[in-house]
């Protein structure tokens, strides 16, 4: 399979047709294919002009996807066409005068036609399981912009490492309000800088959940709605600033269609790449950090090891939010300088990075707003916390871990601001996640609101809180939260 140069325009072959999740070029190939199969059962004076074209629309159109990329989708498309294709051109070879044309009686012909039809199914249903991404269209007035930063804590060193001069490193990609630009321009790699930086992380996300990479191959081909380093919009003045933590193993871009709704609405989202925790760190001199926290299957253990990994999060992120305050202050000349809020910050986090959220907030009172995507409470339960905060579910089953909602409760009860737990119906725990925009639709992975259902509900959840608790929009967050889920609310007088 060909890779493309990193940077390279292939969006018209990753362009997909609604449903389909295939290109029109894909497309081509596909009833190119079934024509192939199809002519060996005309009547014979149709047969040669169907094969000649089917035959010649195939090569061509099979040896430009050959060119452009092809995906692994498509190989069993390609089998199928190539088993039929002799069958099919029997009828093309001369015949001596006044002989019928040859033709596999059809008993025999059936289980071949048959074989060739399953192959090429094949082809779009993988596609349909296992598509391109196609991200939402952000929602907001404003257009979207990207930038990767890293910045090294010189105060701390790593402790993942025996170096004691090998010192903490973050990876940082902001998503930030932007110039609307042409429709037409070039938008951002999904999980990557560079198409290589996206299949290097596709690979180590693909090995995290023991899945072959190929499989997912076609995530590192996508193209988010967002532009590297697209001019900042000149109105809207400051903006609000959302922190993110991915889950255990995941990476900062795992939540890039959230991200962009909540930029293309006036907010600020930077999100961390962890290193030797997230699945795979590209650090800015080529080198890739892969993840070494994994689990011993010992319950209390890996409470404990979770617990230790959720503290170092959250340093995490109140050293980028201390960095991202300096970018506002203008220690260097940079477009965001003056426009990062950084005195209306929400700390948000997936998973493991809802836990690390919930620390953060509780050691730095930097943080206004706490934001949990499913994540269960690693660490300590105090000291309470102060600032509002929400916390969004999967709809519980009786194969939810039963110490969940209790241990959720009870952070959200000993807190001294309003809380607010929202179960979302037909959610999962990848629903809060780009998971199912790429994965096979299986509702216990990645819950049943479609493609983009979920995506639209957590941010349009995270935007009703935000609005309200940092931007002081008038409003009880209650009444629209409750639009999208299960809601209780925890005052600090007790719950309700």
């Amino acid at each position: 399979m060909r890779r493309h140069p990193p940077g390279a325009d292939h969006g018209r072959v990753t362009e997909t047709i609604t449903g389909l999740h295939t290109s029109p070029l894909e497309v081509i190939v596909l009833l190119s294919a079934v024509a192939l199969v199809v002519a060996r059962w005309l009547p014979p004076a149709a047969r040669p002009r169907v094969t000649i074209a089917a035959g010649t629309v195939f090569v061509l159109s099979a040896i430009v996807l050959g060119v452009t990329g092809i995906r692994w989708q498509m190989l069993p498309v390609l089998a199928g066409a190539a088993l039929a294709l002799p069958f099919a051109s029997s009828s093309l070879l001369p015949r001596r005068t006044g002989r019928p044309p040859r033709r596999v009686r059809w008993w025999l012909a059936l289980p071949g036609s048959t074989a060739c039809i399953g192959l090429i199914t094949a082809g779009p249903v993988a596609a349909w399981a296992f598509p391109v991404p196609v991200f939402p269209e952000p929602s907001g007035p404003f257009g979207v912009g990207t930038r990767v930063v890293q910045w090294t804590d010189q105060n701390r060193p790593e402790t993942f490492t025996a170096d004691p001069h090998d010192l903490r490193t973050v990876v940082v990609q902001l998503w930030y309000p932007a110039q609307n630009g042409p429709a037409d321009a070039q938008k951002a790699q999904y999980l990557g800088r560079t198409e290589d930086e996206a299949r290097t992380v596709s690979d180590a996300l693909a090995r995290g959940v023991g899945l072959p990479a190929f499989l997912v191959d076609g995530v590192a081909r996508a193209r988010t709605r967002s532009a590297f380093d697209a001019p900042v919009a000149g109105e809207g003045g400051r903006f609000p600033v959302v922190l993110f933590s991915p889950g255990s193993s995941g990476v900062r871009t795992q939540n890039t269609a959230w991200a962009e709704e909540l930029a293309s609405h006036g907010y600020v989202v930077a999100a961390l790449d962890h290193p030797y925790d997230s699945a795979a760190v590209v650090l800015a001199d080529g080198r890739t950090i892969n993840s070494e926290t994994t689990s011993t299957g010992d319950r209390d253990e890996d409470d404990e090891l979770a617990a230790g990994w959720t503290a170092v999060r959250a340093a995490d992120l109140g050293f980028v939010l201390t960095r991202l305050d300096a970018l506002d202050r203008g220690g260097a000349a940079d477009q965001l300088t003056g426009r990062l809020d950084t005195g209306r910050v929400a700390v948000t986090g997936h998973s493991m990075g809802g836990a690390a959220a919930l620390q953060a907030a509780r050691r730095d009172h930097r943080f206004d707003a706490v934001i949990d995507l499913d994540g269960y409470p690693h660490g300590a339960t105090s000291p309470s916390l102060d600032q509002p905060t929400l916390a969004l579910t999967q709809a519980i089953t009786p194969a939810t871990d039963p110490r969940y909602i209790p241990r959720l409760t009870e952070v959200l009860d000993l807190s001294t601001a309003t809380g607010y737990r929202l179960a979302v119906p037909g959610a999962a725990h990848l629903t809060f996640t780009d998971g199912p925009l790429y994965l096979p639709p299986v509702p216990s992975a990645v819950g049943s609101l479609g493609r983009t259902g979920g995506p639209r509900v957590v941010a349009a959840a995270a935007l009703a809180f935000l609005d309200v608790v940092l931007r002081e929009k008038s409003g009880d967050p209650a009444d629209v939260l409750s639009a999208h889920g299960d809601l209780s609310v925890h005052h600090p007088d007790g719950p309700r």
